[in-house]
């Protein structure tokens, strides 16, 4: 379908047509026990922070991260075998229970091969990437799914440095599977072996001393990085803060290139201080290029885990607020929480920080997680997960109203993932709505499932993907999926987009069904016709209406005519022509025809 991408050699990449993503047999995968972690804390316990050692002790004990945290260390045996254990487990488990986050102490790593299956984190415990060097490879293939990796969700390298074995490290995932702080001495290379289909992705804060090699990849967003040379483009290729990105090109090549990104602040790590456990929390950068770390330590502030709640399997609402009530932080480990009531984060400045995929999954029609109007709360590292009971929200950022100025110390939402139905049955009117001004959407792919268990138009219904009411709120790596009516609705003023990656649903059972008035269709991201002010840049919509090809949609993107709101580069793609889209933004831009995947593309709105 997409206009295949030619590699180097001059070999075209294969150029079959991109399937809509299927149904995937789930297995749960069992718990692995956590090497060398000391007890601290029960799961259900009251909350308390992890407790120090001992008078005398001179450091803080181990804490208890649960059994589906392995901690490594150059010395532990057999770690390969227990890579590739927890690998088997996850491979195909694309709906399964298992979440699993895997740590290796600073040192050095040698032979090791990482194949990364769903719901896997791996991460270096160093104040920075060098500290934890593998002299191998963290890999991520498509051989389960017949070398597609449009279906390669939910996993993650953070905070390693790569040397590996073959000189380029294979990397080919699609969406929330993020690439931070990490240092690649050599390539990477983003497709999969045999350069199948693959559906884009996100690397930040990250030096890759070679090329970067997409191929096959449709889109994809790099931000405040450094790179030693981008390979190719399909679609649709954003940078902004990238040292070494190429030159601003779009339509062709399709590079969108930003010197710098307005407002950043890294997401959030695990990381040892001598031997005890930390959080390091980054500082907030503005017009930022680079690295946090590439010279030298990195600025921010460091927490002790005495200040957070370690929050395991067991633990219920009413404990977490509880803990929350107390002033303490989270730090959510493995594991899958069912909430009967909202967790509510209520003081600044407060972490929540979830490892390898803690998920959140709202009971009888609560809201899963709600922010108060107040400074610098940093949410990362988490996969919400709708009910079958429909919630009117899922994620909210700041209550209705929320007027607060946080330009100084923004809320910041990074890695956190939102998903109705593919696991079962799930509803949410919208998934999720940012009140609070200046809010920060670092990386989030919030998406209504097409393939899974309990999917259908009305099964998991779910009207509208993110609502911004907030003025000032800035969106770097938006990704969102297959809502039925609008993905992104934004209402508040001065928004900004860098990177925008949407397929319209593609189960909507005829025209009717998604009429929006006289027109036809909800657009994939709609700006209020009272905004003055918005900017976006690199923003793409596809359709792929498999159930009734027939379909019309309108226009991919709707905005005011009105000086202060400007899109740059914006494309619409009809999937293999599933469906058609009549114009690129309200009625400008040519419409797509044919099945053979060519985008329809406007420069500059206006």
């Amino acid at each position: 379908m997409p206009t295949p991408p030619t590699e180097p050699t001059g070999r075209p990449t294969p150029t079959e047509g991109r399937p809509a993503r299927r149904t995937i047999l789930a297995a749960a995968a069992a718990a692995v026990p956590a090497a060398g972690l000391l007890s601290a804390q029960s799961a259900a316990a009251a909350p308390a922070p992890a407790t120090p050692g001992g008078a005398g002790a001179g450091r803080a004990a181990a804490p208890d991260l649960g059994p589906n945290v392995l901690v490594f260390d150059p010395a532990t045996p057999d770690i390969q075998a227990k890579l590739d254990e927890i690998f088997t487990k996850q491979e195909k488990a694309q709906f399964g229970t298992g979440r699993y986050a895997l740590f290796f102490k600073p040192g050095t790593y040698n032979g090791l091969n990482a194949q990364l299956g769903f719901y896997t984190a791996i991460a270096g415990l160093g104040l920075v990437p060098d500290d934890t060097t593998i002299n191998g490879d963290v890999t991520v293939d498509a051989g389960w799914f017949d070398g597609n990796a449009t279906q390669n969700f939910w996993r993650s390298a953070e905070n390693l440095a790569l040397v590996p074995v073959s000189g380029s490290n294979r990397w080919a995932v699609s969406q929330a599977a993020p690439f931070r702080r990490m240092h690649v001495r050599g390539d990477l290379n983003l497709a999969p072996d045999g350069y199948g289909w693959a559906s884009g992705g996100y690397i930040a804060d990250s030096r890759i001393d070679g090329k970067v090699t997409p191929y096959s990849q449709q889109q994809w967003y790099t931000r405040d990085s450094s790179v030693g040379g981008w390979e190719n483009a399909v679609w649709n290729m954003v940078f902004s803060g990238v040292e070494g990105a190429p030159g601003d090109s779009f339509p062709e090549p399709p590079y969108t290139t930003l010197q710098t990104t307005p407002v950043s602040r890294e997401k959030p790590f695990l990381y040892l201080d001598g031997e005890e456990f930390k959080v390091f929390v980054p500082e907030k950068r503005t017009d930022a290029r680079g690295t946090t770390w590439g010279n030298g330590t990195p600025r921010g502030t460091s927490l002790p885990l005495s200040e957070f709640y370690v929050v395991k399997e067991g633990a219920d609402a009413a404990a977490i607020n509880d803990a929350l009530g107390q002033g303490l932080n989270l730090l959510f480990t493995p594991g899958i929480y069912h909430v009967d009531r909202a967790i509510e984060v209520t003081r600044a400045n407060t972490v929540v920080l979830g490892l390898g995929y803690a998920t959140l999954i709202p009971d009888n029609g609560v809201t899963a997680l709600k922010v108060a109007d107040v400074d610098g709360v940093r949410l990362a590292g988490l996969l919400l997960d709708a009910g079958s009971t429909n919630s009117e929200t899922l994620l909210e950022v700041g209550p209705d109203g929320a007027s607060a100025d946080h330009a100084e110390n923004p809320i910041t939402v990074q890695d956190v993932f939102i998903r109705i139905g593919g696991a079962g049955p799930g509803k949410a009117t919208t998934s999720m709505v940012i009140n609070s001004r200046h809010t920060v959407v670092d990386h989030t792919w919030v998406w209504r499932a097409d393939h899974g268990d309990g999917v259908g138009w009305e099964t998991n219904r779910a009207d509208y993907g993110v609502r911004v009411e907030g003025d000032d709120v800035l969106a770097t790596g938006l990704f969102v999926e297959h809502f039925n009516k609008y993905d992104v609705q934004w209402n508040g003023e001065r928004g900004r987009t860098i990177f925008y990656q949407n397929e319209k649903a593609y189960d909507a059972p005829d025209q009717g069904a998604i009429q929006n008035g006289d027109l036809k269709g909800f657009a994939a991201y709609k700006v209020a016709d009272s905004v003055t002010t918005h900017e976006g840049w690199g923003l793409g919509s596809y359709c792929f209406y498999n159930v009734d090809p027939t379909i019309r949609q309108g226009h991919g993107f709707a905005a005011p005519n009105a000086p202060g709101v400007k899109f740059h580069h914006l494309l619409v793609v009809s999937l293999g022509g599933k469906g058609q889209y009549d114009h690129v933004i309200n009625d400008l831009g040519d419409p797509t025809s044919g099945e053979d995947t060519v985008p329809s593309k406007i420069v500059q709105y206006p």
